[in-house]
Protein backbone atom coordinates (compact mmCIF):
# COMPACT_ATOMS: atom_id res chain seq x y z
CA UNK A 1 0.00 0.00 0.00
CA UNK A 2 2.65 2.43 0.85
CA UNK A 3 4.35 1.28 -2.19
CA UNK A 4 1.42 2.20 -4.44
CA UNK A 5 0.53 5.64 -2.39
CA UNK A 6 4.19 7.06 -3.25
CA UNK A 7 4.47 5.70 -6.76
CA UNK A 8 0.87 7.65 -7.72
CA UNK A 9 2.01 11.04 -5.45
CA UNK A 10 5.52 10.99 -7.40
CA UNK A 11 3.53 10.54 -11.10
CA UNK A 12 3.68 13.63 -13.28
CA UNK A 13 -0.64 13.28 -13.93
CA UNK A 14 -2.36 13.17 -10.79
CA UNK A 15 -3.80 9.76 -9.90
CA UNK A 16 -7.16 11.48 -8.73
CA UNK A 17 -7.82 12.55 -12.43
CA UNK A 18 -8.73 8.98 -12.70
CA UNK A 19 -11.61 9.70 -10.03
CA UNK A 20 -14.96 10.15 -11.01
CA UNK A 21 -16.12 13.88 -10.08
CA UNK A 22 -19.21 14.14 -7.90
CA UNK A 23 -22.40 14.88 -10.34
CA UNK A 24 -24.55 15.89 -6.94
CA UNK A 25 -22.12 18.58 -5.92
CA UNK A 26 -21.21 22.31 -7.42
CA UNK A 27 -18.03 24.22 -6.64
CA UNK A 28 -17.69 28.23 -6.91
CA UNK A 29 -14.50 29.96 -6.07
CA UNK A 30 -12.87 33.77 -6.46
CA UNK A 31 -9.42 35.26 -5.83
CA UNK A 32 -8.29 37.30 -3.46
CA UNK A 33 -8.88 40.99 -4.06
CA UNK A 34 -7.75 44.25 -2.64
CA UNK A 35 -9.64 47.31 -3.28
CA UNK A 36 -7.49 50.43 -4.25
CA UNK A 37 -8.96 54.02 -3.78
CA UNK A 38 -10.98 54.46 -6.95
CA UNK A 39 -13.17 51.16 -5.48
CA UNK A 40 -11.10 48.95 -8.43
CA UNK A 41 -9.71 45.48 -7.53
CA UNK A 42 -6.62 43.84 -8.06
CA UNK A 43 -5.33 40.24 -7.07
CA UNK A 44 -2.51 40.42 -4.40
CA UNK A 45 -1.45 36.96 -5.24
CA UNK A 46 -2.11 33.57 -7.16
CA UNK A 47 -4.95 31.90 -5.67
CA UNK A 48 -4.10 29.44 -2.59
CA UNK A 49 -7.47 27.57 -2.11
CA UNK A 50 -7.79 24.29 -3.14
CA UNK A 51 -10.62 21.59 -3.00
CA UNK A 52 -11.97 18.09 -4.14
CA UNK A 53 -15.26 15.96 -4.78
CA UNK A 54 -15.04 12.84 -5.81
CA UNK A 55 -17.31 9.46 -5.68
CA UNK A 56 -16.56 6.10 -5.64
CA UNK A 57 -18.84 2.43 -5.72
CA UNK A 58 -18.68 2.94 -1.81
CA UNK A 59 -18.27 6.87 -0.69
CA UNK A 60 -18.33 10.06 -1.36
CA UNK A 61 -15.39 12.64 -0.52
CA UNK A 62 -15.45 16.09 -0.60
CA UNK A 63 -12.85 18.99 0.77
CA UNK A 64 -12.21 22.34 0.98
CA UNK A 65 -8.29 23.52 2.01
CA UNK A 66 -7.58 27.21 2.51
CA UNK A 67 -3.86 27.78 1.65
CA UNK A 68 -1.75 30.48 2.83
CA UNK A 69 2.34 31.64 2.23
CA UNK A 70 1.49 29.96 -1.26
CA UNK A 71 -0.70 26.74 -2.63
CA UNK A 72 1.91 23.80 -2.38
CA UNK A 73 0.47 22.64 1.05
CA UNK A 74 -2.78 22.58 -0.21
CA UNK A 75 -2.54 20.97 -3.12
CA UNK A 76 -0.33 18.58 -1.46
CA UNK A 77 -3.08 17.84 0.94
CA UNK A 78 -5.41 17.68 -1.63
CA UNK A 79 -3.81 14.96 -3.24
CA UNK A 80 -2.49 13.05 -0.47
CA UNK A 81 -5.50 13.43 1.71
CA UNK A 82 -7.73 11.57 -0.77
CA UNK A 83 -4.69 8.80 -1.40
CA UNK A 84 -5.39 7.84 2.25
CA UNK A 85 -8.81 7.46 1.71
CA UNK A 86 -9.88 6.59 -1.41
CA UNK A 87 -7.50 3.22 -1.83
CA UNK A 88 -9.33 0.78 0.09
CA UNK A 89 -9.08 2.38 3.42
CA UNK A 90 -12.77 2.62 3.77
CA UNK A 91 -15.45 -0.03 3.34
CA UNK A 92 -19.15 -0.28 4.62
CA UNK A 93 -18.14 -2.76 6.73
CA UNK A 94 -16.90 -0.10 9.01
CA UNK A 95 -18.04 1.86 12.58
CA UNK A 96 -18.19 5.24 13.38
CA UNK A 97 -15.10 4.71 15.59
CA UNK A 98 -13.54 2.83 12.66
CA UNK A 99 -14.23 5.98 10.19
CA UNK A 100 -13.15 8.81 12.95
CA UNK A 101 -10.08 6.54 13.67
CA UNK A 102 -8.99 6.21 9.68
CA UNK A 103 -10.05 10.17 9.33
CA UNK A 104 -7.89 11.16 11.90
CA UNK A 105 -4.92 8.61 10.45
CA UNK A 106 -5.12 10.20 7.47
CA UNK A 107 -4.81 13.69 8.05
CA UNK A 108 -1.27 12.70 10.40
CA UNK A 109 0.34 10.73 7.56
CA UNK A 110 -0.60 13.53 5.42
CA UNK A 111 1.24 16.01 7.14
CA UNK A 112 4.21 14.02 8.11
CA UNK A 113 4.42 13.09 4.01
CA UNK A 114 4.66 16.49 3.62
CA UNK A 115 7.30 17.40 5.77
CA UNK A 116 9.15 14.34 4.26
CA UNK A 117 8.84 16.25 0.89
CA UNK A 118 10.86 19.62 2.02
CA UNK A 119 13.27 17.64 4.57
CA UNK A 120 15.99 17.88 2.47
CA UNK A 121 15.00 21.71 1.95
CA UNK A 122 14.95 21.81 5.38
CA UNK A 123 18.23 20.56 6.16
CA UNK A 124 20.24 22.63 3.33
CA UNK A 125 18.14 25.72 4.66
CA UNK A 126 19.99 25.14 8.41
CA UNK A 127 22.91 24.34 7.23
CA UNK A 128 23.37 27.41 4.66
CA UNK A 129 22.05 29.34 8.01
CA UNK A 130 25.19 28.43 10.18
CA UNK A 131 27.14 29.72 7.66
CA UNK A 132 26.38 33.44 7.09
CA UNK A 133 27.42 35.93 9.82
CA UNK A 134 24.61 37.15 12.41
CA UNK A 135 23.80 40.47 12.55
CA UNK A 136 24.79 41.52 9.14
CA UNK A 137 22.78 43.50 6.74
CA UNK A 138 22.80 41.84 2.98
CA UNK A 139 24.69 44.87 1.46
CA UNK A 140 27.33 44.02 3.91
CA UNK A 141 28.06 40.47 3.26
CA UNK A 142 30.56 39.40 0.74
CA UNK A 143 29.53 38.32 -2.83
CA UNK A 144 29.95 34.53 -1.49
CA UNK A 145 27.62 35.47 1.60
CA UNK A 146 25.24 37.04 -0.63
CA UNK A 147 25.14 34.04 -2.85
CA UNK A 148 23.90 32.00 0.45
CA UNK A 149 21.35 34.60 1.22
CA UNK A 150 19.45 34.66 -2.41
CA UNK A 151 20.08 30.47 -1.82
CA UNK A 152 18.28 30.76 1.83
CA UNK A 153 15.18 33.38 0.20
CA UNK A 154 14.36 30.76 -2.23
CA UNK A 155 14.72 27.75 0.20
CA UNK A 156 12.10 29.87 2.47
CA UNK A 157 9.51 30.32 -0.35
CA UNK A 158 9.96 26.53 -1.11
CA UNK A 159 9.01 25.12 2.53
CA UNK A 160 6.87 27.97 4.06
CA UNK A 161 3.26 27.92 4.25
CA UNK A 162 0.45 25.60 5.10
CA UNK A 163 -3.21 25.10 4.71
CA UNK A 164 -6.17 24.67 6.61
CA UNK A 165 -8.99 21.68 5.53
CA UNK A 166 -12.83 20.87 6.16
CA UNK A 167 -13.57 17.27 4.60
CA UNK A 168 -16.87 15.56 4.55
CA UNK A 169 -17.01 11.87 4.20
CA UNK A 170 -20.57 10.12 2.97
CA UNK A 171 -20.30 6.59 3.93
CA UNK A 172 -23.53 4.00 4.13
CA UNK A 173 -25.37 7.38 3.71
CA UNK A 174 -23.98 8.47 6.59
CA UNK A 175 -21.97 11.57 7.00
CA UNK A 176 -18.48 12.50 9.07
CA UNK A 177 -17.05 15.89 9.11
CA UNK A 178 -13.34 16.62 10.05
CA UNK A 179 -11.87 19.68 10.23
CA UNK A 180 -8.67 21.29 11.12
CA UNK A 181 -8.52 25.51 11.31
CA UNK A 182 -10.81 27.97 10.07
CA UNK A 183 -12.79 26.50 7.43
CA UNK A 184 -16.72 25.84 7.79
CA UNK A 185 -19.51 23.01 7.11
CA UNK A 186 -22.94 24.09 7.26
CA UNK A 187 -25.92 21.36 6.80
CA UNK A 188 -29.12 22.65 6.20
CA UNK A 189 -31.90 20.48 6.61
CA UNK A 190 -35.70 20.36 5.46
CA UNK A 191 -37.33 19.53 8.61
CA UNK A 192 -40.81 17.69 9.06
CA UNK A 193 -42.06 21.18 10.56
CA UNK A 194 -41.99 23.36 7.18
CA UNK A 195 -38.33 24.74 8.42
CA UNK A 196 -34.62 24.71 7.09
CA UNK A 197 -32.57 24.32 10.49
CA UNK A 198 -29.17 25.12 10.18
CA UNK A 199 -26.56 23.41 11.96
CA UNK A 200 -22.66 25.07 12.18
CA UNK A 201 -20.76 21.53 12.23
CA UNK A 202 -17.85 22.01 14.63
CA UNK A 203 -15.88 25.41 15.48
CA UNK A 204 -13.45 27.34 14.12
CA UNK A 205 -10.01 26.43 15.94
CA UNK A 206 -8.90 29.97 16.67
CA UNK A 207 -8.19 31.79 19.44
CA UNK A 208 -11.53 32.45 19.99
CA UNK A 209 -12.56 29.08 20.92
CA UNK A 210 -13.03 28.54 24.31
CA UNK A 211 -11.97 24.54 23.58
CA UNK A 212 -8.99 25.53 22.16
CA UNK A 213 -7.79 28.24 25.20
CA UNK A 214 -7.93 25.39 27.57
CA UNK A 215 -5.78 22.91 25.32
CA UNK A 216 -3.27 25.79 24.86
CA UNK A 217 -3.53 26.34 28.36
CA UNK A 218 -2.50 22.56 29.51
CA UNK A 219 0.56 22.60 27.38
CA UNK A 220 1.05 25.71 29.40
CA UNK A 221 0.44 28.54 27.51
CA UNK A 222 -0.91 31.97 28.72
CA UNK A 223 -4.77 31.65 27.25
CA UNK A 224 -5.23 35.40 27.88
CA UNK A 225 -2.52 36.68 25.87
CA UNK A 226 -3.52 34.14 23.10
CA UNK A 227 -6.55 35.93 22.99
CA UNK A 228 -5.05 38.96 23.26
CA UNK A 229 -3.23 38.23 20.06
CA UNK A 230 -5.70 36.88 17.92
CA UNK A 231 -3.00 35.97 15.11
CA UNK A 232 -0.21 33.14 15.57
CA UNK A 233 2.78 33.43 13.40
CA UNK A 234 0.38 35.43 11.06
CA UNK A 235 -2.66 33.22 11.00
CA UNK A 236 -5.84 33.16 13.34
CA UNK A 237 -5.79 29.14 13.31
CA UNK A 238 -4.54 27.31 16.14
CA UNK A 239 -4.97 24.43 14.11
CA UNK A 240 -3.56 23.74 10.85
CA UNK A 241 -1.65 21.35 8.48
CA UNK A 242 2.37 22.50 7.38
CA UNK A 243 3.96 25.39 8.83
CA UNK A 244 7.10 23.92 9.88
CA UNK A 245 7.77 27.05 11.43
CA UNK A 246 5.55 26.38 14.19
CA UNK A 247 5.77 22.99 14.25
CA UNK A 248 9.64 22.65 14.62
CA UNK A 249 10.39 26.08 15.48
CA UNK A 250 7.48 26.97 18.08
CA UNK A 251 10.02 27.50 20.64
CA UNK A 252 11.37 30.65 18.73
CA UNK A 253 8.37 32.20 19.15
CA UNK A 254 7.60 34.34 21.76
CA UNK A 255 4.12 33.41 22.46
CA UNK A 256 4.55 29.20 21.81
CA UNK A 257 7.98 29.67 23.73
CA UNK A 258 6.56 28.41 26.76
CA UNK A 259 4.78 25.80 25.21
CA UNK A 260 5.62 21.90 27.02
CA UNK A 261 5.02 19.65 23.35
CA UNK A 262 3.70 21.16 20.03
CA UNK A 263 0.90 23.68 20.30
CA UNK A 264 -0.12 23.64 16.83
CA UNK A 265 -1.10 20.62 15.76
CA UNK A 266 -2.80 19.22 12.55
CA UNK A 267 -5.15 17.00 14.41
CA UNK A 268 -8.72 17.29 13.05
CA UNK A 269 -11.85 17.62 15.00
CA UNK A 270 -14.13 14.86 13.73
CA UNK A 271 -18.11 14.59 13.84
CA UNK A 272 -20.50 12.20 13.13
CA UNK A 273 -21.66 9.49 11.34
CA UNK A 274 -25.53 10.95 11.00
CA UNK A 275 -27.64 9.62 9.51
CA UNK A 276 -28.64 11.30 6.24
CA UNK A 277 -31.37 8.60 5.49
CA UNK A 278 -35.00 10.67 4.81
CA UNK A 279 -32.68 13.89 4.61
CA UNK A 280 -33.59 16.55 2.38
CA UNK A 281 -31.48 19.37 2.38
CA UNK A 282 -27.71 20.46 1.46
CA UNK A 283 -24.20 20.85 2.66
CA UNK A 284 -22.28 23.55 2.24
CA UNK A 285 -18.12 23.79 2.39
CA UNK A 286 -16.84 27.04 2.85
CA UNK A 287 -12.72 28.45 3.30
CA UNK A 288 -11.89 31.17 5.66
CA UNK A 289 -11.95 33.79 2.90
CA UNK A 290 -15.82 33.25 2.12
CA UNK A 291 -17.19 33.69 5.08
CA UNK A 292 -14.99 36.47 6.23
CA UNK A 293 -15.70 37.93 3.05
CA UNK A 294 -19.54 37.65 3.72
CA UNK A 295 -19.10 38.58 7.64
CA UNK A 296 -17.04 41.53 7.21
CA UNK A 297 -19.93 43.10 4.78
CA UNK A 298 -22.76 42.44 7.06
CA UNK A 299 -21.27 41.21 10.22
CA UNK A 300 -20.76 37.90 12.05
CA UNK A 301 -24.33 37.62 13.72
CA UNK A 302 -26.24 35.93 10.28
CA UNK A 303 -23.64 34.84 8.37
CA UNK A 304 -24.40 31.13 8.47
CA UNK A 305 -28.45 32.08 7.88
CA UNK A 306 -27.38 34.53 5.08
CA UNK A 307 -25.44 32.07 3.39
CA UNK A 308 -28.24 29.44 3.65
CA UNK A 309 -30.79 31.46 2.23
CA UNK A 310 -28.88 32.72 -0.78
CA UNK A 311 -27.73 29.44 -1.87
CA UNK A 312 -31.32 28.15 -1.28
CA UNK A 313 -32.49 30.91 -3.61
CA UNK A 314 -30.09 30.11 -5.93
CA UNK A 315 -31.10 26.54 -5.99
CA UNK A 316 -34.63 27.76 -6.92
CA UNK A 317 -32.80 29.65 -9.83
CA UNK A 318 -30.33 27.32 -11.42
CA UNK A 319 -30.93 24.02 -13.40
CA UNK A 320 -26.68 23.02 -12.26
CA UNK A 321 -25.21 23.27 -8.91
CA UNK A 322 -21.86 24.60 -10.50
CA UNK A 323 -24.28 27.66 -11.86
CA UNK A 324 -25.51 28.04 -8.09
CA UNK A 325 -22.03 27.55 -6.46
CA UNK A 326 -20.95 30.60 -8.48
CA UNK A 327 -23.70 32.59 -8.60
CA UNK A 328 -23.42 32.39 -4.34
CA UNK A 329 -19.78 33.25 -4.33
CA UNK A 330 -19.84 35.85 -6.90
CA UNK A 331 -22.73 37.77 -5.04
CA UNK A 332 -20.45 37.67 -1.77
CA UNK A 333 -18.11 39.24 -3.87
CA UNK A 334 -20.55 41.89 -5.03
CA UNK A 335 -21.71 42.31 -1.48
CA UNK A 336 -17.98 42.60 -0.18
CA UNK A 337 -17.36 45.47 -2.72
CA UNK A 338 -20.82 47.32 -2.25
CA UNK A 339 -19.78 47.66 1.16
CA UNK A 340 -16.14 48.69 0.95
CA UNK A 341 -17.72 51.78 -1.73
CA UNK A 342 -20.44 52.81 0.16
CA UNK A 343 -17.75 54.31 2.81
CA UNK A 344 -20.31 53.95 5.51
CA UNK A 345 -19.47 51.81 8.87
CA UNK A 346 -18.64 48.80 7.65
CA UNK A 347 -16.35 49.70 4.48
CA UNK A 348 -13.27 49.61 6.54
CA UNK A 349 -13.61 46.27 7.08
CA UNK A 350 -13.79 45.50 3.26
CA UNK A 351 -10.83 46.88 2.58
CA UNK A 352 -9.82 43.53 1.10
CA UNK A 353 -10.82 39.99 0.98
CA UNK A 354 -8.94 36.44 0.61
CA UNK A 355 -9.76 33.88 -2.15
CA UNK A 356 -13.03 32.24 -1.41
CA UNK A 357 -14.43 28.89 -2.45
CA UNK A 358 -18.17 27.92 -2.00
CA UNK A 359 -18.59 23.54 -2.21
CA UNK A 360 -22.10 23.03 -2.04
CA UNK A 361 -23.57 18.82 -2.40
CA UNK A 362 -27.21 18.49 -2.33
CA UNK A 363 -28.91 15.76 -0.35
CA UNK A 364 -32.60 13.98 -2.08
CA UNK A 365 -32.99 17.42 -3.62
CA UNK A 366 -34.19 18.08 -7.23
CA UNK A 367 -32.92 20.91 -9.54
CA UNK A 368 -36.09 22.76 -11.30
CA UNK A 369 -36.90 22.07 -14.40
CA UNK A 370 -35.60 25.64 -16.05
CA UNK A 371 -37.39 25.09 -19.36
CA UNK A 372 -40.55 26.14 -17.36
CA UNK A 373 -42.26 29.34 -17.78
CA UNK A 374 -43.31 31.40 -14.52
CA UNK A 375 -46.64 31.10 -14.65
CA UNK A 376 -46.24 27.32 -15.76
CA UNK A 377 -44.22 26.94 -11.75
CA UNK A 378 -40.86 27.59 -12.85
CA UNK A 379 -37.60 30.04 -12.35
CA UNK A 380 -38.30 33.35 -11.04
CA UNK A 381 -35.50 35.55 -11.31
CA UNK A 382 -34.63 37.91 -8.69
CA UNK A 383 -35.51 41.48 -8.26
CA UNK A 384 -32.58 44.16 -7.34
CA UNK A 385 -33.71 46.62 -4.53
CA UNK A 386 -31.68 49.37 -3.17
CA UNK A 387 -29.66 48.33 -0.06
CA UNK A 388 -29.26 50.22 3.06
CA UNK A 389 -26.16 49.30 5.22
CA UNK A 390 -28.17 50.61 8.21
CA UNK A 391 -28.74 47.92 10.77
CA UNK A 392 -30.22 50.22 13.45
CA UNK A 393 -32.84 48.95 15.59
CA UNK A 394 -34.90 52.20 15.04
CA UNK A 395 -35.33 51.40 10.98
CA UNK A 396 -38.12 49.44 9.65
CA UNK A 397 -37.30 46.48 8.24
CA UNK A 398 -38.37 46.33 4.54
CA UNK A 399 -39.06 42.48 3.30
CA UNK A 400 -40.19 41.72 -0.15
CA UNK A 401 -42.52 38.96 -1.06
CA UNK A 402 -41.16 37.21 -4.14
CA UNK A 403 -43.27 33.79 -6.00
CA UNK A 404 -40.94 30.81 -5.46
CA UNK A 405 -41.36 26.99 -6.11
CA UNK A 406 -42.07 26.33 -2.45
CA UNK A 407 -42.00 27.53 0.73
CA UNK A 408 -39.99 27.28 3.97
CA UNK A 409 -38.56 28.98 6.70
CA UNK A 410 -35.11 29.57 8.51
CA UNK A 411 -34.08 28.11 11.97
CA UNK A 412 -31.10 29.44 13.26
CA UNK A 413 -28.84 26.62 14.17
CA UNK A 414 -26.76 26.03 16.76
CA UNK A 415 -23.05 27.79 16.69
CA UNK A 416 -21.77 24.17 17.28
CA UNK A 417 -22.57 20.87 16.98
CA UNK A 418 -20.67 17.73 18.64
CA UNK A 419 -23.20 15.27 17.41
CA UNK A 420 -25.21 15.85 13.79
CA UNK A 421 -28.78 15.68 15.34
CA UNK A 422 -31.71 17.29 14.16
CA UNK A 423 -35.65 16.84 13.16
CA UNK A 424 -36.54 14.21 10.57
CA UNK A 425 -36.93 16.20 7.18
CA UNK A 426 -39.35 15.46 4.72
CA UNK A 427 -38.39 14.00 1.53
CA UNK A 428 -39.14 15.60 -1.77
CA UNK A 429 -39.56 19.17 -0.46
CA UNK A 430 -37.46 22.18 -1.58
CA UNK A 431 -35.42 23.96 1.17
CA UNK A 432 -35.81 27.61 0.52
CA UNK A 433 -35.78 29.77 2.94
CA UNK A 434 -36.71 32.81 4.63
CA UNK A 435 -34.27 35.54 5.32
CA UNK A 436 -34.79 38.54 7.62
CA UNK A 437 -33.32 40.90 9.10
CA UNK A 438 -32.14 40.55 12.88
CA UNK A 439 -30.33 42.31 15.82
CA UNK A 440 -29.73 39.15 17.67
CA UNK A 441 -25.98 38.76 19.05
CA UNK A 442 -25.87 34.67 19.37
CA UNK A 443 -27.27 31.72 17.36
CA UNK A 444 -30.42 29.87 18.42
CA UNK A 445 -32.81 27.07 17.30
CA UNK A 446 -35.45 29.76 16.92
CA UNK A 447 -38.04 29.60 13.68
CA UNK A 448 -38.11 32.44 11.70
CA UNK A 449 -41.85 34.22 12.44
CA UNK A 450 -43.85 36.81 11.10
CA UNK A 451 -45.62 37.21 7.64
CA UNK A 452 -42.58 39.16 5.75
CA UNK A 453 -40.60 36.37 4.48
CA UNK A 454 -38.74 36.72 1.44
CA UNK A 455 -39.83 33.76 -0.25
CA UNK A 456 -43.67 33.30 -1.04
CA UNK A 457 -45.30 30.08 -2.46
CA UNK A 458 -47.77 30.49 -4.95
CA UNK A 459 -50.55 28.40 -5.96
CA UNK A 460 -50.39 25.82 -8.58
CA UNK A 461 -52.95 27.70 -10.96
CA UNK A 462 -51.44 29.49 -13.58
CA UNK A 463 -52.06 33.64 -13.67
CA UNK A 464 -54.40 34.45 -16.21
CA UNK A 465 -54.33 37.11 -18.96
CA UNK A 466 -56.14 40.35 -18.72
CA UNK A 467 -58.52 41.67 -22.00
CA UNK A 468 -54.69 43.53 -22.79
CA UNK A 469 -52.74 40.47 -22.69
CA UNK A 470 -50.68 41.03 -19.47
CA UNK A 471 -51.10 38.64 -16.36
CA UNK A 472 -51.20 40.25 -12.67
CA UNK A 473 -47.81 41.03 -11.01
CA UNK A 474 -45.54 38.95 -9.68
CA UNK A 475 -44.01 41.30 -6.63
CA UNK A 476 -46.12 43.80 -5.55
CA UNK A 477 -43.73 46.53 -4.17
CA UNK A 478 -46.09 49.37 -2.92
CA UNK A 479 -45.46 48.44 0.52
CA UNK A 480 -41.81 48.55 0.22
CA UNK A 481 -42.37 52.30 -1.89
CA UNK A 482 -43.81 53.19 1.32
CA UNK A 483 -41.69 52.08 3.60
CA UNK A 484 -38.48 53.09 1.46
CA UNK A 485 -40.28 56.65 1.47
CA UNK A 486 -40.62 57.03 4.90
CA UNK A 487 -36.78 55.66 6.16
CA UNK A 488 -35.29 58.39 4.21
CA UNK A 489 -37.78 61.56 5.37
CA UNK A 490 -39.04 62.31 1.79
CA UNK A 491 -42.59 62.80 3.15
CA UNK A 492 -43.88 61.17 -0.44
CA UNK A 493 -42.50 57.79 -0.58
CA UNK A 494 -41.06 56.62 -4.10
CA UNK A 495 -42.48 54.49 -6.71
CA UNK A 496 -42.52 54.48 -10.66
CA UNK A 497 -42.52 58.12 -12.59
Amino acid sequence: MAAQRRSLMHSHQSWTDDLPLCQLCGVGTAPNCVYGPDGKGTQSHPNEDGHFRFSTDSCFLYGVFNGFDGSRVANFVSQCLTAELLLGQLNSSHSDADVRRILSQAFDVVEKSYFDTIDDALAEKANLQAQLPEGKPVHQLSPQSQKIAERLKTLEQEVSGGATAVVALILNNKLYIANVGTNRALLCKYTSDGQNQVIQIGRPHTTDNEDELTRLAQLGLDPARLRQAGLIAGQSSTRRIGDYKVKFNYTDIDILSAAKSKPIIAEPEIHGGQSLDGVTGFLLLMSEGLIKALESAHGPEQANQEMVAMVAAELALQSSLEAVAKSVVERVKRLHHDAYASGRQRAPHCARHEDMTLLIRTINYNLPDGSLTPTQGGRIYPVSVPYSNSQSTSKTSVTLSLVMPSQGSLTNGTNTASTLEGGTPTPGQSPTATLQSTNTQTQSSSSSSGDGSLFRQRGSQAAQPDETGRVPPYVDFTHFYRLWGTEHSDGQGMGPQ
